[in-house]
């Protein structure tokens, strides 16, 4: 059987789970389904979470507990957030499991080592603590990384490892530009060939009193442990028998993290590239990045309580442009909601099932994927959810144009007839959402196998 390999990034757990991580999860999950379903593939998809760094220290310090308890807390947090969102991931990868990922981390460190790429330097310049990362002054707006504004970057000056990154700039800029390690969108692409006409050596390790001994040490010296960054994206060779990755699903911030350094080191230890690394925006609420000062912070646990997973799933998914930042307020979630999937999805399965119970039961076709396979090659998910709205929106036309709530009165044979053709289509758009929206196809499929009206699949809310 072919394999497929998808991965999430790993999350940091310097706080809970917000709607950028459920966002980055629900991407993966709908690739991961699909290819299982339509692919009849053998799919791993990883996820997992980052829990080194002196940002993770200094957050286990605000909270007043042990770093080794925090993160454990907060783990369980996006533990749970994968639980309620029912993604299906087939493994959770913990940076902090000193069994599964340290022993990977450190055998790359050494495999780079021995490929004459890592040196001892001094490192002077700017220090990230929000991205964890070493930052040069072009990158500052305003004397403030782009990302957290809110934060005062780091001078420091220390003596680290440095990773040979120069080295491999031209070899990946030559597999970007041929598609060979493929970006999306074209966007992104153009911005990481832009990052490679001026790549440096990088500092690859910090000094261990400087995060607290928080992470995993630099083999052969324990005074310094391993950057967080280069540590990290070893997380994903952990399915040996998977590797290369079909396709890492990231967010856009990270990008230079996943399209150049992460490159440089598997070319460093003769290791294959990923095939596609797909960048995905962020979810603003009313137009403003969600931040506790600003006050316009929305809990993904609250939605999924009050509306159901696949009404996040599918807000996430359609609502929200995949390559872009996409917004959502609470105002707009419930609007969206009433008139897409209360009055739209769950009022045509509703009035569709109610005149197919006066009948024995219908022997429908196959369903099958056509519309929607080249949407998903490429991302475009939103737009493969576009595809199958309109078929909701079809029959809902279909019901209005032929009346067979009416005509079922009169002619029964004739009202099987529209209602073959309407369980037919309610049967393709089931089996259409359960890449997108599980439980719900799972559902629909299920009444239509049994021939009754569901009970309401969502409710309205006013």
């Amino acid at each position: 059987m072919e394999k497929f390999y998808v991965t999430t990034a790993i999350d940091y757990v310097n706080g809970a789970p917000h709607l950028g991580h459920a966002l980055e999860k629900i991407q993966a999950d709908v690739i991961a389904r699909y290819q299982r379903m339509f692919g009849e593939k053998d799919v791993y998809f990883l996820t997992g979470t980052d829990e080194h760094g002196i940002k993770i220290v200094q957050s286990a310090e605000e909270a007043g507990r042990k770093v080794e308890d925090f993160v454990d807390l907060n783990v369980e947090k996006f533990k749970k957030l994968c639980a309620d969102l029912n993604i299906s991931y087939s493994d959770f990868i913990r940076t902090s499991d000193k069994k599964r990922h340290w022993p990977v981390a450190r055998s790359i460190w050494k495999k780079m080592e021995e490929e004459g790429d890592i040196y001892k330097s001094k490192y002077k310049g700017f220090y990230c603590v929000g991205c964890e990362a070493f930052i040069t002054e072009k990158d500052l707006i305003n004397g403030k990384c782009p990302y957290h504004e809110s934060l005062e970057p780091e001078l420091i000056e220390e003596e680290n490892y440095f990773f040979k990154l120069s080295k491999y700039a031209a070899e990946i800029r030559k597999k970007i530009e041929t598609d060979e390690l493929l970006i999306l969108p074209e966007a992104r692409k153009n911005e990481v060939l832009e990052i490679l006409k001026d790549v440096k050596d990088i500092s690859c390790s910090r000094p261990a009193e400087k995060v607290c001994n928080w992470g995993v040490p630099v083999p052969g010296d324990e005074s310094q442990i391993m950057y967080v960054w280069i540590e990290a994206l070893t997380n994903y060779l952990q399915p040996k028998d998977f590797w290369p990755a079909d396709t890492h699903v990231i967010g856009k911030d990270i990008l230079r993290f996943h399209a150049v350094v992460w490159p440089a080191m598997l070319l460093s230890v003769g290791l294959e590239l990923p095939k596609k690394i797909f960048a995905h925006g962020f979810v603003l609420s009313g137009g403003k990045r969600m931040s506790k000062s600003s006050g316009n912070v929305i809990d993904p646990f609250e939605l999924i309580e009050e509306y159901g997973a696949d009404a996040l799933r599918y807000y996430l998914l359609r609502e929200i442009t995949p390559t872009e930042d996409g917004d959502l307020t609470k105002e707009k979630f419930k609007k969206v909601y009433n008139a897409n999937l209360a009055n739209g999805l769950g009022n045509l399965v509703s009035r569709v099932m109610k005149m197919a119970e006066q009948f024995d039961g219908f022997a429908i076709e196959e369903p099958s994927w056509i519309g929607i396979e080249a949407y998903l090659d490429k991302m475009e998910l939103n737009k493969a959810m576009d595809y199958i709205w309109e078929r909701i929106s079809q029959s809902d036309l279909y019901i209005q144009e032929e009346q067979p709530f009416k005509i079922i009165k009169e002619d029964k044979e004739k009202a099987r007839a529209i209602l073959w053709n309407l369980i037919s289509a309610l049967n393709q758009i089931a089996f259409l959402l359960g890449p997108f929206m599980p439980d719900t196809s799972e559902k629909i499929l299920n009444v239509i196998k049994d021939n009754k009206m569901p009970e309401s699949l969502f409710p309205r809310k006013d």
